[in-house]
């Protein structure tokens, strides 16, 4: 006698769950990398002619009191930014002259200019494989099982960048000798970032110019941290009431 086919379940296949060690691992990932991404990003943003341009037409700019116009200092800056940028070796900035066939640059500003590219390159490069490190762990998250992960880490990394930026930037309003001086002296040796106030460096970017420059560095990490903040929060409340809704899968 023929036995009864068994009957068809109605229940749809569950899917398939990522390792908890994994998604973990993702998450801590999205954490800890976003900060430095935004931030580095930031100043990626900051270190470009349109800055140099929105800086010394802003009023009340301190003027350069050894002569240098608005039009000098647009004239002569931006090939330290574009130095910074390409691939040229020094003689690239040791080749400039004033007028009067002077060096723009002193040999000490050159080197110190070196210095500056060598970490300026660092830091990018840094930027570059941390971004590359995020995109690919918010890409394994997003997948439908650990998406909810996602949004939590993304909440997550925004909330400790704008805990960070918010302490740094406390930091520089309340001491920015200390702020300065110390960066500084966390890249570079010994006194080589000094300079006289009669030097070109000091000339184009007075401390008024990095205080701007530090400051336009985190309200530009803050609001791409309480953007991405936002976004999170508002995915994580519309896929919870999409579950309600129509029921977990």
């Amino acid at each position: 006698m023929p036995t009864n086919p068994a009957p068809l379940s109605d229940n749809k296949p569950v899917a398939h769950s990522e390792p908890s060690w994994l998604v973990r691992t993702l998450r801590a990932i999205v954490v800890l990398t976003l900060p430095p991404v935004l931030v580095l990003g930031s100043v990626r943003l900051v270190m470009t002619e349109v800055f140099l341009q929105l800086e010394y037409h802003r009023p009340g700019f301190p003027a350069d009191r050894f002569g240098f116009t608005r039009d000098d200092r647009l004239r002569y800056a931006p090939y330290a930014v574009r130095y910074l940028h390409n691939d040229a070796d020094i003689s690239y900035l040791e080749r400039l002259t004033f007028p009067n066939g002077q060096p723009l640059f002193n040999a000490r500003e050159l080197q110190h200019m070196e210095d500056v590219k060598e970490v300026t390159h660092a830091a990018f490069q840094t930027l570059a494989t941390l971004a590359a490190i995020l995109t690919l762990s918010v890409l394994l998250l997003a997948r439908r099982p650990t998406r909810h992960q996602l949004w939590r880490a993304l909440a997550d990394g925004a909330l400790l960048t704008i805990f960070i930026i918010v302490g740094l930037l406390v930091l520089a309003l309340v001491s920015w000798q200390f702020f300065f001086d110390n960066f500084h002296a966390l890249f570079f040796e010994g006194d080589t970032w000094i300079f006289s106030t009669s030097d070109t460096l000091i000339r184009l970017f007075p401390q008024q110019f990095w205080f701007d420059a530090a400051l336009s560095v985190g309200f530009l990490s803050l609001l791409s941290s309480l953007l991405i903040l936002y976004c999170a929060h508002a995915l994580e409340r519309r896929a919870t009431r999409s579950v309600k809704t129509n029921g977990a899968a």
